[in-house]
């Protein structure tokens, strides 16, 4: 029994201590694996495990930063690891977990495709197939990843496939930054990375490098690099340095550099680079562009610098100067309040040396300036009122000198407006106050309307009640309404801008106008329209004409002319007139059979008849001029003659006014048509009429001249107008009119035509897939209200679209083709010789480009003056897609302005400065 008792004894404790040295053993384990799957639990066990290493075999995790027991706000300033919080009779024991030293400040979520393997003993985790990791700003993805707890260390890998071909390559991306590798390892610890055959995008520029290191604080260093905006694997061409410095959203730095194209160095080398890829606004110096003008000599064009003052104003500051002395200046500030206005300024002086100083007979200069402003103001900053500004104003030979771009050198006229308007809410009064101005350029005529203003008051009814009942009664319907006219202007040269003719040269004149109107409607189809209208004129200065046969004429190289004497003082006219009118509508439809295509032709006739009387009010202001030295040839003229609110007609006028408007359609059957009805209709024309009026109380040539008038777009391709006007009276063999018509002489006509005018227009393309996309991208730029600088800037890049064609082509479309045409005719007669002078204008313009290639395309800008019979200025370009580059040629053959130019520039942003430009210009003055 003591034997056996014994030996049962000794088992117990021998199975004893053999359990407790199992759980020894195994205790750590399980605390390391509970500590793994419950991550904030393990500052509980003072485990220095690194908290970011699942033990799982599912694909995807998530892992926590450990958390402290929650205190309050009063205790958590007097706690901290070291500090005992039991006292002596506490009832509650508050514990505060020590936190590892290895603990990440944030979690760390990641995933894996394929699997996650985890080795305890090594304290490594791998991630295969499409494995992601994201931490903090970090997102990193790659084929394969492993992570080392012990250093911290996570190193990401690409893998190969049978064939041998590399995918799934190492992308990171952190806070706007995108890293492209072949091995990345970032470092949890020190927030560090080494990343190793890295391709990564700064804005629109590309840094590919061998081995580049990451900073904690996001500043990168790179070893061989090279910069490109070429968007491709291997790049067109690059600035290849041994070292540069990236510091994000500002600048990246570079030493020496050397420009390679197709990966062959070239002889060019800078001493050190800086591209700026800073986001928003920011002030810097605008690099020049060099170039050799005939006229001018070499030069640098283009330089100067960008002050950015904020989000409400910048300005640029450009000059261009030159060899042989000639210098411009100009001062381009836009300013900008989101939802409010914005604008822009444009200050532009050009100084220009002709010939050789030394030859003072040969030497000149010229000296010009140019301003353009434009500012528009939001329709909702303050509803019923608006100001706008469109100046365009300078100096004749600005452009002559300075402008070289075609649009800008064909168009001899420009003009400015500068506008404020005002409607009261609620109430019919409109307000507009204006200053316009247009110039020509090649006659050096200037005229200037400041100020400009129309006050004018909505239809009212007197006699309409408050609340409408019932059918209104006829007098109900009896409107009156009022407007008025002031007016100042002045026609000069433009070398007496600013002077004392110019404001001698003004004239000032007001025009009131009240028209009382109803209309009352006649057996349905008829409208009946009575009217009264009271007009009033206001002047300052009259003009009196007379026949001096002692003052030579330059124009006939003879001995009299008219000589004209300002007489300033207030003058007014009267004028009143009343008019009945009725107007109806009438519909002519043909059928055709139902097998025809066309299913028929609609006519729409509407007619209208006024009859309207004016007494003779103005007589006062008429009188007979003599215009040769022949006593018995006079004319019967006004004060007013030329005043800019125009003058009462002379003598009564009593008969009527008749018009007649017709428009034609035709509906034929068509297959494409969506509705369901098969059918479309197709405008023949679009309006075609006459109109005349004819003088009862006149005592000669009672009926007035007729104007005929045409329009049409056919086929919705083919835009054709014309007009003119016809002259129902016989002429003498002297030239003057004679109170018989044409018709009397037996001839079936309506009178001579003495003026007409006829334009045509078309355009064709070929289709082009992303029209669409592209016109609503320009239209969401003109109509955006974006009150930022790039806003600014896309206008004035969109402007630059429209003035240089051959350096923005768009490839897309293959061919386009414009043309236009446009003929007049006069007919006059020369009084006293009766000789009859015919004038015939003609014109064609034609502009397009096609593709030889989808990346070649060739364009020509031109037209043929058939009066002179020559061709009119010609602009022709050739342009080369090169991907990242783009090459244009440009040639003006022939005209007063000759120039060829060659330009290869890259397409991106940054580097628009950098580029290849060799240009002739040739005068012929």
């Amino acid at each position: 029994m003591n034997a056996s008792y014994k030996n049962n004894y000794k088992n117990f404790f021998r199975q004893t201590y053999l359990v407790l040295a199992g759980v020894i053993i195994a205790v750590p384990l399980i605390i390391d694996a509970f500590a793994i799957s419950r991550p904030h639990l393990s500052p509980i066990f003072n485990k220095t495990l690194a908290d970011t290493i699942p033990v799982t075999r599912k694909d995807t995790g998530k892992i926590t930063p450990p958390k402290a027991v929650p205190v309050s706000e009063a205790d958590t300033n007097k706690l901290s690891p070291d500090t005992d919080t039991s006292t002596e009779g506490s009832v509650d024991t508050l514990f505060i977990p020590k936190i590892s030293k290895d603990t990440l400040d944030a979690p760390v979520n990641y995933k894996a495709k394929d699997s996650i393997i985890l080795m305890v003993p090594d304290k490594r985790f791998y991630l295969y197939g499409a494995a992601n990791t994201k931490y903090k700003t970090i997102d990193l993805s790659a084929e394969k990843m492993n992570f080392d707890q012990a250093t911290g260390v996570l190193e990401a890998t690409n893998a190969k496939d049978t064939a041998g071909k590399i995918y799934g390559r190492p992308v990171m991306n952190d806070g706007g930054q995108s890293f492209d590798s072949d091995t990345l390892r970032y470092n949890f610890t020190s927030q560090k990375a080494k990343i190793y055959n890295t391709r990564s995008q700064y804005g629109e520029g590309f840094v590919h490098s061998e081995q580049t290191k990451k900073g904690a604080g996001n500043t990168i260093f790179g070893f061989k690099n090279g910069y490109t905006t070429c968007n491709l694997d291997t790049p067109h061409f690059s600035f290849r340095a041994r070292k540069i410095k990236v510091i994000p959203d500002k600048l990246i730095i570079s030493g020496p550099a050397n420009l390679e194209i197709m990966g062959i160095p070239t002889p060019l080398f800078i001493p050190f680079a800086i591209f700026p890829i800073t986001q928003g606004q920011r002030s810097g110096i605008l690099p020049p562009q060099y170039v050799v003008n005939q006229q001018k000599g070499m030069g640098l064009e283009n330089g100067g610098y960008y002050f950015g003052m904020g989000d409400h104003l910048d300005m640029t500051l450009r000059g261009d100067v030159y060899s042989y002395g000639s210098w411009s200046l100009t001062a381009s500030p836009t300013y900008r309040k989101r939802y409010r206005y914005n604008g822009g300024l444009n200050l532009s002086f050009a100084n220009t040396r002709f010939g050789d100083p030394a030859v003072k007979s040969e030497f000149s200069t010229s000296k010009d300036f140019r301003i353009t402003w434009n500012h528009s103001m939001d329709s909702k900053a303050r509803p019923g009122v608006n100001f706008g500004a469109s100046v365009n104003f300078g100096t004749s030979s600005y452009n002559k000198y300075n402008v070289f771009d075609y649009n800008t050198r064909v168009n001899n006229n420009i003009g400015s407006s500068i506008s404020f308007s005002k409607s009261w809410q609620g109430k019919p009064y409109n307000l507009s106050v204006g200053i316009n101005h247009s110039q020509n350029l090649s006659t050096r005529d200037v005229s200037l309307s400041f100020p400009d203003a129309t006050f004018t008051v909505n239809t009212i009814y007197p006699f309409q009640p408050k609340e409408m009942v019932g059918t209104p009664k006829w007098y109900e319907k009896i409107g009156v309404s009022y407007n008025t006219l002031l007016r100042n202007q002045a026609n000069f040269k433009d070398s007496l801008f600013g002077k004392q003719q110019m404001f001698d040269a003004m004239q000032t004149g007001m025009q009131h106008n009240i028209p009382v109107s109803f209309s009352i409607p006649i057996l349905k189809t008829l409208t009946l329209s009575p009217g009264i209208n009271y007009s009033e004129y206001w002047y300052t200065k009259k003009f009196v004409r007379s026949w001096d046969p002692n003052k030579y004429n330059f124009t006939t190289d003879t001995l009299g002319a008219i000589d004209t004497t300002y007489v300033p003082g207030f003058y007014a006219a009267r004028d009143i007139s009343a008019s009945l009118s009725l107007s109806t509508a009438v519909y002519g439809m043909y059928a055709f059979s139902k097998h025809s295509k066309v299913k028929g032709i609609r006519h729409v006739v509407r007619p209208t008849i006024s009859a309207s009387y004016r007494p003779d009010l103005s007589s006062q202001y008429y009188y007979n001029l003599r215009y040769s030295n022949n006593p018995g040839d006079s004319q019967r003229v006004s004060y007013f003659d030329g005043a800019i609110i125009g003058v009462p007609s002379s003598g009564a006028f009593g008969g009527l006014n008749f018009g007649l408007d017709n428009n034609l359609e035709m509906k034929v059957f068509s297959k494409k048509d969506t509705t369901g009805n098969h059918e479309k209709k197709v405008k023949l024309l679009d309006g075609f009429g006459i109109n005349g009026s004819y003088n009862l109380v006149a005592d000669s040539f009672k009926l007035s001249t007729f104007s005929i008038y045409a329009r049409t777009n056919l086929f919705d391709k083919l835009n054709i107008s014309a007009s003119g006007n016809i002259d129902p009276y016989q002429v003498d063999a002297r030239g003057h009119r004679l109170d018989k018509y044409v018709w009397q002489q037996g001839k079936i006509s309506l009178g001579r035509l003495t003026n007409a005018s006829v334009s045509m227009s078309t355009s064709f393309q070929s289709k082009d897939k992303k029209s669409k996309d592209k016109e609503e991208k320009i239209d969401s730029i003109e109509n955006a209200q974006t009150g930022d600088a790039a806003f600014a800037a896309q206008q004035r890049q969109l402007q630059m679209v429209r003035n240089n064609p051959g350096e923005y082509v768009d490839f897309d479309i293959p061919w386009r083709v414009d043309l236009s045409y446009s003929l007049s005719y006069t007919n006059t007669i020369i009084l006293d010789s009766g000789g009859v002078v015919k004038r015939i204008t003609q014109y064609v313009s034609f502009n397009g480009d096609f593709s030889l290639t989808p990346k070649w395309k060739i364009g020509l800008n031109s037209g043929f003056d058939f009066t002179n019979m020559q061709v009119a200025y010609t602009n022709m370009y050739i342009s080369r897609d090169l991907h990242c580059w783009q090459m244009s040629i440009n040639l003006i053959p022939f005209g007063t302005f000759r120039q060829f130019s060659i330009t290869i520039n890259p397409k991106a942003g940054i580097l628009r400065d950098l580029r290849i430009n060799r240009s002739r210009q040739f005068y012929d003055f």
